[in-house]
Order: C-alpha cells, then structure tokens, then sequence
C-alpha cells in the first residue's frame, strides 16, 4: 500500500505514516487524469478528458482500511479470489497449509479450490487476460490510461506445478502446501524447504512473464506501441535467501527489496539503459504530462516528490535527483546517491514518532494516540535491531558488508545529505531527532 500512494499521489509516504487509503486532501492519479469521479463517458470526451481504468486482483486495494483507490477512475474491474478475498465460505475440504489454517491466507487457498482448473485461471492470468481484453475494446479512445495492479509473485507462493518443477524436480511433491516466513530462513525452514520456496519464487515470475506477454501481444495487434507510453515496475523486492532472509521486512531496504525494475516503453524511444536515479512518485507526473493534462498545485507543506521522466527518456544526460529516498514508516530511512547507500537506524526509543493523517493503522497494529493538530503520536513502534549500515555498490552489488567502521567520512557525508534531503522533501521534523541526525 506505501507504494500505491506514492504512485497516486507523487510523495513519498513512509516519512509521515504506515499502510493505509487515500486521504481527502490527496491529489490522487486517476482524478488528475480523468477529472471529477463518477462522469460519464461521453462528458469526458467532449471535455477533451482521457478514460481510466484500474484491472487488480490485488486484494487490499478492496480491503478494509484501505478500499478507496479506484474511486477516482472512470471504470475498474477487481480480479477476485487473492489472498484474504472472502469469496467463497462453502464448507468443504482443500488443500491448505497447516499455518495457514486458522489465519486469513484460508480464504485464498478456500478460493483457488473453486477457481482453478487450468493455468489460465491463475490470478496473474486472469488479470493481464482482462487487462488486454479491455484494451481491445478501448484503444480507440482518444486518450486513455490503464492501469493494471497485479499481486502476484507476491505470496501464497502456489504457481502451476509444470513451472515449479522448472527450478525444483520434486514440484509440489514432497511439500504440498505451505506458506513461507518473514524471517532468517534457517530459524523456520529445512534446506529443501528453502530450496522449494526459491523454486516457487521463480515459477511465479515465469507466470507473469507470460501472463504480461498478453498485454504486450495486445499492444502488438492493435498497432499501440507507436502512440502509447508503457511502464512497467513493481513495489518492491523480496529476500529470496539474501542477508540470510526470506520474504521482506525485517531489517534495512537493502537492494534485493529497494531497487526494483523500472521499464518505460515510449514512441521513439531509443532502447537505452538510463542510470539516473528514479523512484516510483516520479509515474504521477509523468502519466499527467503523458495524457496532457496539467499537474495540480500542492501546497508548500505538502509538495510533489516526483519528477517528470520525459526529460530522461529524451535526454541520456537529463538530470533527475541527485539522491533517492526509501524506508517502511517508523524503521530505517535508507538514501542512496547510486554508489552509496546509508541506512540510518532510529535511536533506540524511535522517538518522537507522529502517524501524520486523521485514519487509523490497520494493517500494521502501531499504538495511536488521539489525533490532534493532524497527526497522532505513536507509542508502539519497535524499530529493526540492526545498526545503520553504509553500502558501497561500486564492489559490494548485494550490500553484504557494513563500511561504518572502515569509511566514516562517507557515513558524516551521507548523514549530512539524509538531513538536508528530507529538510527538502518537508519530512516531518521529528524524522531528524528520531533517526539521531540531531545528535
């Protein structure tokens, strides 16, 4: 959900509250792009307005706490079945792991008991499916943005079985049904265990690979490639056995969670790798510019962090920042100028902290006090044990070693930068004191 806002709203979340929906004085996406919610097709086009549309099977977007961010299109269609989709409740018997038995994964594995009968019916299938399909049906409108959200290779690890047994012969044999940890993999699984879940990882790209294939065939067929800017990204990455872990969470934005892919698909584009940095708030005025619509004013306390791309995917030499910013809210921040990388872990009492925002947290349970002044202060927020950390990706691409010691310059000179940028980004002001920037 943090990286949803960020793309909906062009600022970066994590700095002033956890997982949650849209707030009323967000400028979300989909209303910058296709005005007013709930007009009709035909007003829009003769306000010369572009059509959104949102296809997910992502089932928190629908969930309670956070069920608000496709109001703001002109249509959408949910995928359903995900995760802890309460789709189906009929009595019966399923496969299930053990874990997973009295917790909200149940409705999933209740769900695919019902839906499945080919890969075709697999979540990422169904959703690029219907993704392309609107596509057929919509590409003559004058402008358009689609926006497609799926969940998958986000666990229940449970790909087709013929894609497992491309990384792992044994398939689904020697452990049915399971569910994998958020932790140290070797204080919760056995190294077949491991092994099976790498496999499973690594089916489910495969299977969005051929899933998004079906977009791509679209924009094949319908001659869209020579009109239409395509990205393609993700939230975020996972542990699959780096740092000893697996899943996310758990410690710093090291690079196998923070630095994911980010392809843009443009006419006349020239097939390059940029090295500029990018982060996901810079799709909000980059779609804005794409569609011909103007970028809203924010207010000074509350300003864009996003960039427009279209400067960089015409110039190899354009600029976008000189640092990127990352973190979970109440834990380490991270910042990055591309070579080094710091992770500032929080003094030991992670205090003063404020959930900056009028909704409670509901996906992650932090104790709220009562709002006042727009923020509610947060007494419950046990930050990562680890100390912070100084990459250097120039030799170390995995971020294995800590440099603090041995490179105590570059610690002063990114800290120093990690507090000008977020007097820049108009972070709360108690982000300094709580990361011990002050001290």
């Amino acid at each position: 959900m943090p990286a949803r806002r960020d793309i909906y709203t062009g600022r970066l979340e994590f700095l002033e509250r956890g997982w949650g929906p849209l707030e009323e004085e967000d400028l979300d996406l989909p209303r910058q792009v296709s005005g007013p919610p709930n007009m009709s097709i035909r007003w829009m086009q003769e306000n010369g307005l572009p059509v959104s549309y949102l296809v997910s099977d992502h089932f928190h977007l629908w969930e309670q706490g956070s069920g608000n961010y496709h109001m703001g299109y002109s249509g959408f269609q949910f995928i359903r079945g995900q995760e802890a989709d309460g789709l189906y409740t009929d009595p019966v018997e399923f496969d299930c792991p053990p874990n997973d038995r009295m917790g909200k994964c149940e409705r999933h594995w209740r769900n695919v008991h019902f839906l499945r009968q080919s890969e075709e019916d697999w979540f990422a299938m169904r959703t690029f499916s219907t993704a392309a399909d609107w596509l057929r049906r919509n590409h003559s409108h004058q402008n358009f943005y689609l926006h497609i959200d799926c969940f998958t290779p986000h666990e229940p690890l449970d790909p087709p079985e013929d894609l497992v047994k491309l990384f792992d012969p044994e398939g689904y044999s020697r452990f049915p049904a399971f569910n994998w940890p958020y932790a140290k993999w070797r204080d919760h699984m056995t190294s077949e265990e491991f092994q099976n879940s790498r496999a499973r990882y690594a089916a489910n790209v495969v299977l969005v690979d051929r899933a998004l294939g079906k977009v791509l065939d679209a924009m094949d067929e319908l001659n869209l490639w020579d009109d239409t800017l395509v990205i393609f990204t993700t939230d975020h990455g996972t542990f699959n056995g780096d740092h000893g872990r697996i899943g996310k969470l758990q410690t710093h934005q090291f690079d196998a969670v923070a630095h994911i892919p980010f392809i843009a698909a443009h006419p006349g584009g020239c097939g390059a790798w940029r090295r500029q940095l990018v982060q996901l708030v810079d799709i909000y005025p980059t779609v804005i510019e794409a569609v011909g619509r103007p970028v809203p004013d924010f207010p000074d306390n509350k300003p864009l962090n996003g960039i427009s791309l279209f400067p960089v995917l015409q110039d190899p030499c354009a600029k976008t920042r000189d640092f990127a910013l990352m973190g979970m809210f109440g834990q380490s921040v991270s910042i990055t100028d591309g070579q080094w990388i710091l992770h500032q872990s929080p003094v030991p009492e992670n205090q003063p902290l404020y959930w900056h925002g009028y909704h409670l947290a509901r996906f992650i349970p932090y104790g709220l006090g009562t709002y006042q002044n727009g923020r509610r202060e947060v007494h419950d927020c046990p930050p990562w044990s680890d100390p912070t950390w100084l990459s250097d990706k120039a030799s170390d691409l995995n971020e294995l070693v800590n440099r603090c010691d041995d490179q105590p310059a570059p610690v002063r000179q990114m800290q120093q930068i990690l507090r000008e940028t977020l007097a820049k980004l108009k972070a709360p002001p108690e982000q300094v004191t709580r990361l011990g920037l002050d001290r």
